[in-house]
């Protein structure tokens, strides 16, 4: 039976315990959040000794906790089960931001003497955003990406190019990994997309032009890897499909996709101005699987896979991830030209920062020098790094003093990056 560990974030899970804080388990849905908690996380609790009756789960998706998302009934629920003895007891809630006024229900809950906080929920906007204003530095923040590769490929396991085709194709969602048909992981995918992740973001944000974002989604899904922004959308809108929508609505559009883990943006720095430029972002999904599933299986280009999911291994690996752009004056038919040069990935992690080129191969030298070109146009001696799609090839150090490495040594080989 394939098991995923989830091995780092347990780990974030059982540090949090005895500090006085609530520990806020955000993410996706369905990136496996509640097995965390409610599987590997009680797991470990009743291995180390702590009494059932001192565990405390309430989930609000389940049709018989709905009464509980009235504020004063699940205090008093929670009251009623609370042991009569000084031994802690561990409280996990699940999907959290369905309680009403729920921020204030778990400040009054960390209060209560002896009493261990934890929580998962889905919606950045409430429970990522505003950890820092609402729960006044009581707050601390768990995030679940769905599953790295190296979390997949430890759980799969078999030969490494089959498995990291599959997760190129259908991403690292727990529950589609465990399926083995694949007509049945699109159906899954296809599911979940429908009923969880859209029809949320319709409902939560009370939107009136369903297909509107709906069609939004497939544009995003079809142009990951390509700078855009709002209004570049709404034209694409007007001109390629005859629908009419403005900027605005579609800036706020993006901004739900974004709160709902479904989308993450890159913005665009200029690296020697040291400044980000508002004109454009790039977005990536949080699961290439999902986004996969809205072109139906169609645009397979690896490339743009493959850079999806590097961001998505940086960002989980906790670096700050941005789109680096210089402009740079070069001759050209006896004049000078300015031209703007894109890095895929400016990473910053206190104190380090790096450089990060992806493509699929460097089959020539003028294949090389149009990679490593925004590079060295840098000048500066941060390290600089291009990962390869062909796993064929192995790493080195060439002589402009850039690290290749392949796709199989960046995810797994974490420790090439420090």
């Amino acid at each position: 039976m394939v098991v995923f560990e989830r091995k780092a974030y347990l780990q974030e899970l059982i540090s949090g315990l005895g500090n006085d804080m609530v520990k806020i388990v955000t993410g996706i849905r369905r990136c496996g959040k509640s097995y965390l908690l409610f599987r590997l996380f009680k797991k470990y609790l009743v291995e180390h000794g702590v009494d059932e009756q001192h565990i405390i789960e309430l989930t609000f998706e389940e049709r018989e906790n709905i009464a509980l998302t009235d504020p004063d009934k699940l205090l008093s629920h929670i009251d009623a089960h609370l042991p009569k003895d000084n031994q802690t007891t561990v409280i996990m809630l699940d999907e959290v931001q369905m309680v009403r006024e729920f921020v204030s229900v778990l400040l009054s809950l960390m209060h209560k003497p002896n009493v261990q906080v934890y929580c998962s929920g889905s919606n950045s906007k409430f429970l990522s955003s505003d950890v820092v204003t609402e729960f006044r530095g009581r707050g601390w923040e768990i995030r679940v990406h769905p599953l790295s590769f190296a979390e997949y490929y430890e759980g799969v396991g078999g030969d490494f190019a089959t498995a990291l085709n599959a997760y190129y194709r259908y991403g690292g969602l727990p529950g589609v990994a465990l399926i083995e048909s694949e007509e049945q992981k699109r159906q899954y995918l296809q599911s979940i997309y429908e009923t969880a992740y859209l029809r949320d973001v319709i409902d939560r944000n009370h939107l009136r032009n369903a297909e509107g974002m709906r069609t939004l989604v497939q544009v995003i899904a079809s142009s990951i890897g390509a700078p855009t922004n709002p209004s570049r959308i709404a034209n694409t809108f007007k001109s390629e499909l005859g629908i009419t929508i403005s900027s605005e609505t579609i800036a706020s559009y993006l901004r739900y996709l974004q709160d709902a883990f479904i989308i993450s943006e890159a913005l665009r720095y200029d690296v020697k101005g040291r400044k980000y430029i508002g004109a454009s972002a790039k977005y990536f999904f949080e699961d290439v699987g999902i986004r996969n599933m809205l072109l139906n299986f169609r645009q397979q280009e690896d490339n743009h896979i493959m850079e999806n999911i590097i961001y998505n291994e940086l960002c989980l690996r906790g670096y700050a991830v941005d789109v680096g752009s210089l402009d740079v004056w070069e001759m050209e038919d006896g004049k000078y030209i300015r031209k703007n040069l894109e890095i895929d990935f400016v990473v910053n992690r206190a104190p380090e920062r790096l450089y990060i080129q992806s493509t699929f191969a460097l089959p020539t030298r003028e294949k090389t020098i149009q990679e490593q070109r925004p590079l060295l146009q840098t000048q500066d001696n941060f390290r600089k790094i291009i990962v390869l799609g062909n796993i064929f090839q192995s790493g080195w150090v060439n002589d402009e003093g850039i690290q290749i490495m392949n796709i199989r040594e960046f995810l797994l080989q974490p420790e090439l990056l420090k």
